[in-house]
């Protein structure tokens, strides 16, 4: 239990500051049927660093919202049972981190989310994802895109704290 919460609380701390993400392997990127939004989009003057843009607001998203984890964790490693723990001990190499993301993951997504959405929000990422989207899907003979972020944002956020946990 101890190895655990240290190797969450390195975690946290690691992706929870200023570009914890941006500047990690664990970095949010752009949904890949997003792509296609951001090639047409920044040939459109006032939109060539819509990538670039995006991807940093994205990530102090995913900053933020990381901090909420820590108690989340703490509770699912009190509820550990003896069981559990000796399946981690004798289990894979990432039996630990598939035990806290089985336990965890879910409430997680649900801690997040509004923090993921207030977040972006702060950075303005999710009006200025929408103005972009909005822009494409007035080009004609275009498949109109979604425009939410948020669960992208916050699946990739989540996967990046779970892998950086299996490395702690």
């Amino acid at each position: 239990k101890e190895a655990l919460n240290a190797g969450v609380d390195a975690a946290v701390q690691q992706l929870g500051v200023k570009n914890g993400y941006f500047e990690s392997p664990y970095k949010v990127l752009i949904p890949e049927d997003a792509q296609k939004v951001i090639n047409v989009v920044k040939k459109v003057p006032g939109f060539e660093d819509t990538e670039t843009k995006l991807i940093a607001k994205m990530n102090q998203a995913a900053e933020l919202a990381v901090k909420k984890a820590s108690p989340i964790f703490v509770n699912a490693i009190k509820q550990m049972s003896f069981t559990d723990a000796k399946k981690i001990l004798t289990g894979n190499d990432d039996a630990a981190t598939r035990y806290l993301e089985s336990t965890s993951r879910t409430p997680l997504y649900n801690e997040f989310l509004p923090v993921i959405q207030s977040a972006l929000d702060e950075v303005n990422a999710r009006t200025y994802w929408a103005t972009v989207v909005n822009a494409y899907n007035k080009i004609p003979l275009q498949k109109k895109m979604n425009p939410e972020l948020d669960a992208h944002v916050n699946n990739k956020a989540l996967d990046g704290l779970f892998s950086l946990i299996q490395v702690k």
